[in-house]
C-alpha cells in the first residue's frame, strides 16, 4: 500500500495537524505582510502604495493557495477514493462559475492592477476621474479613494474608470490680470486695492484655494499697457467665484479710484503648463521616465521694479 506524505501521523491527529499547519502558515503569511508593509512605509512616498497593493495581492493569493491545498488534504483523508486531478478540475469549474457571477469584481481587480503597474496615478496626485475631482488617497484592487475639495471621501469602482485627468502641479493656476491706469501713484493705488481684495477673497472662499493667492508681478507690454497679475492656485472647476464675485467687486472698487475703469480691463485666464520628460528613480524597471511639469515662465516682460 502506497503511503501519502502525512500517513506517518496517527489517524486521529491528521485533521488537527492539517489545521495546525494551515494556521501556522497563515501566521507566517501575516508576518511577511506586516514586514512588507513596514518596509514600504520607509520607502519613497509615491511608491509605497504600489508596493503595498502588490504585497496585498501576493499574500492574498498565497493564503488562498494554502487553504485550497489544506482543504484538499482534509478531503483526501475523509474520502479514500479522492483524486487530486478531479479536485483541481472541480475547483476550476467552480472558479469559472464564480467568475461569471462576479464579472464586476474581476474587472475591478484587472483595472486596479493596470492602475498600479502603468503609473497613471499615484497617491497624492490631484486628478479628475469619472467626473469626480480630488486628491488620490488610496489605490486598491476594488476602488480608487479620492478626497474632494469639501473633505469628503469618494470611492470610485475601478471598472467605472474610463478617463483620467492628472494635474501635474496638484492645482490649477488661475491668473487675474488687472489693468493699471494713470500715473505711477494711481497705478500703485490700484495694485494695493487689488491685493487687499485678493486677501479678502481668500478669507471668504478658502475652500476653492489649494494655497493662499499671491501677486506674480507687474508687467508692461509693447503696446504700453501695464497690468498687475494675481495668481490663484485653485481646485479644478472651482474658478466660478473668481470670475464673478471677485472680478465684479474688483471692477466696482477700481471704478471708484478711476471713473474710466471698465469690466474688460480685468481678465481671467487659466494657465496651460508645458511638460517635459526627465529620468527619475523608480522601483519599476519598465518605468524609468516620468513626465514632469516645467518651471513657470512669464509670457511678458516684467517691470524692473516688479
Amino acid at each position: 500500500m502506497e503511503l501519502t506524505s502525512m500517513e506517518w501521523i496517527p489517524p486521529g491527529w491528521r485533521i488537527p495537524a492539517y489545521i495546525a499547519i494551515a494556521g501556522a502558515t497563515h501566521l507566517v503569511v501575516l508576518f511577511i505582510k506586516r514586514a512588507v508593509a513596514r518596509f514600504v512605509r520607509e520607502t519613497d512616498h509615491r511608491k509605497n502604495r504600489k508596493l503595498r497593493s502588490i504585497a496585498t495581492v501576493l499574500t492574498s493569493a498565497l493564503v488562498f493557495a494554502l487553504y485550497f491545498f489544506v482543504v484538499g488534504l482534509v478531503v483526501e483523508e475523509l474520502f479514500p477514493n479522492f483524486e487530486w486531478t478531479t479536485y483541481f478540475a472541480s475547483a476550476s469549474v467552480i472558479a469559472l462559475a464564480i467568475g461569471f457571477g462576479s464579472q464586476g469584481i474581476v474587472q475591478d481587480v484587472v483595472t486596479g492592477l493596470t492602475l498600479i503597474f502603468s503609473d497613471l496615478i499615484d497617491v497624492g496626485d490631484l486628478v479628475e476621474i469619472s467626473g469626480q475631482v480630488g486628491i488620490v488617497r488610496s489605490i486598491s484592487m476594488r476602488f480608487v479613494e479620492l478626497e474632494n475639495a469639501l473633505g469628503a471621501t469618494v470611492y470610485i469602482p475601478n471598472r467605472t474608470i474610463s478617463n483620467v485627468v492628472n494635474f501635474p502641479r496638484g492645482y490649477v493656476r488661475c491668473l487675474v490680470d488687472v489693468t493699471l491706469l494713470g500715473d505711477e501713484t494711481a497705478q500703485r493705488r490700484m495694485q494695493n486695492v487689488a491685493e487687499e481684495l485678493m486677501a479678502a477673497f481668500h478669507e471668504q472662499f478658502p475652500g476653492i484655494l489649494i494655497t493662499p493667492p499671491s501677486v506674480e508681478g507687474r508687467y508692461r507690454f509693447a503696446s504700453g499697457k501695464e497690468i498687475c497679475r494675481l495668481k490663484f492656485r485653485i481646485w479644478p472647476n472651482r474658478g466660478g467665484p473668481i470670475e464673478t464675485t471677485f472680478v465684479q467687486e474688483l471692477v466696482a472698487t477700481l471704478k471708484r479710484v478711476d471713473e474710466r475703469y471698465e469690466p474688460w480691463m480685468v481678465s481671467v485666464t487659466y494657465e496651460v503648463e508645458s511638460r517635459t520628460v526627465r529620468p527619475v528613480s523608480s522601483l519599476w524597471p519598465l518605468r524609468t521616465w516620468r513626465s514632469v511639469a516645467e518651471p513657470e515662465h512669464p509670457r511678458s516682460t516684467p517691470r524692473a521694479d516688479a
